[in-house]
C-alpha cells in the first residue's frame, strides 16, 4: 500500500510506474505469505494453539488471517510512510525492502520445512530486486531535481 500511495506524487512516469509495478508485486507476497500461513493453520485444534502461544490471537480472530508484526503489533497505516518528496520517499522504500529481506532471512533460520523455505527464498529475491530498482530510480530523480533546482 505505501508504494501505491506514493505513485500519486511520484513527479515522473518512470517513477510512478516501478512504485505501481513493484506495490501490485507486493500485493501477490501478501497473497503468498496468507497461503502459507493457512496452509500451516488451518486444522489445528485449539489446543495446539494454546500451547503455541497463540491463544490470545485465537480468542479474537480464531484462524482468520489479520496482519501483524511477529511481537503481535497489528498493521496500521503508519506502516505507509508516505512523505511526498520523492527521494525521501525512495529511500524509505528501499530500507523497507531491506527490511523485509532481513525478516525473511530470519524465517529461514528458524524453518526447515522445504514447503515453506522454497516461497520465503523467492519472496527474499524479489525484495532484493526491488531495492535495486529502486536504487536505480534514485540518481534519475536527483538529477531531474537538480536541473529543476532554483538554488
Amino acid at each position: 500500500m505505501r508504494y501505491l500511495s506514493q505513485r500519486y506524487t511520484m513527479p515522473y512516469r518512470e517513477c510512478m510506474a516501478v512504485l505501481t509495478d513493484i506495490g501490485t508485486e507486493e500485493l501477490a507476497h501478501f497473497e503468498i505469505i496468507a497461503a502459507i500461513v493457512h496452509q500451516l493453520t488451518r486444522n489445528l485444534t485449539p489446543e495446539e494453539i494454546e500451547a503455541s502461544g497463540f491463544g490470545p490471537y485465537y480468542v479474537d480472530h480464531t484462524l482468520a488471517l489479520w496482519p501483524q508484526a511477529a511481537g503481535g503489533i497489528p498493521f496500521n497505516a503508519c506502516e505507509f510512510q508516505c512523505k511526498g518528496d520523492p527521494i525521501t520517499d525512495l529511500t524509505e522504500d528501499m530500507a523497507a525492502e531491506q527490511k523485509a529481506r532481513s525478516t525473511y532471512e530470519n524465517i529461514l533460520r528458524l524453518i526447515k520445512d522445504p514447503e515453506v523455505c522454497d516461497p520465503i527464498r523467492f519472496l527474499r529475491q524479489r525484495e532484493v530486486t526491488h531495492f535495486q530498482r529502486f536504487g536505480e530510480t534514485i540518481p534519475a530523480m536527483i538529477s531531474r531535481r537538480l536541473k529543476k533546482s532554483p538554488f
